[in-house]
């Protein structure tokens, strides 16, 4: 299993590459300025670096003690990026409605535009982060 300063390392870069990307592409989306989408993108990410620490310890600890192993096959990956972003809405809707002055409706548009956004991103930023930081015990299955 990952120690605690790997997921620090992957929670963090996670939330900056996410937020590099996302400010511009929700102010063009959005049609707001980039300082309101890049301040909710702040608040977000610093509220999801938390959730990404804590749901991936979750998770991993579930998969070791289910099947012995921490290896995500690609279907896995996808529950676990879906999981992932459906509590993150959970949490986020109320906050984008009242920050940014919308109702729950446009809310709910722009979480959802967000979370697809960072469902597709999860996969390919996990699959790169594992081949980049791979465990010594997936070369020991894949062997």
């Amino acid at each position: 299993m990952r120690s605690r300063r790997d997921r620090i390392r992957h929670a963090i870069s996670f939330e900056l590459l996410g937020l590099a990307l996302i400010t511009p592409l929700g102010a063009f989306v959005f049609h707001m300025p980039a300082s309101e989408i890049g301040m909710l993108g702040l608040i977000s990410a610093t509220i999801a670096t938390a959730w990404n620490y804590l749901y991936n310890l979750m998770f991993d600890r579930v998969m070791q003690a289910r099947t012995g192993t921490t290896l995500k096959g690609p279907g896995l990956r996808v529950f676990h990026a879906v999981l992932f972003e459906a509590g993150l809405m959970a949490v986020l809707l109320p906050f984008i409605a009242w920050k940014l002055g919308i109702g729950l409706m446009e809310a709910l548009a722009m979480d959802v535009s967000f979370a697809l956004f960072y469902v597709v991103y999860a996969f390919v930023f996990n699959l790169g982060y594992d081949r980049l930081f791979p465990l010594p015990e997936w070369q020991q299955k894949s062997a």
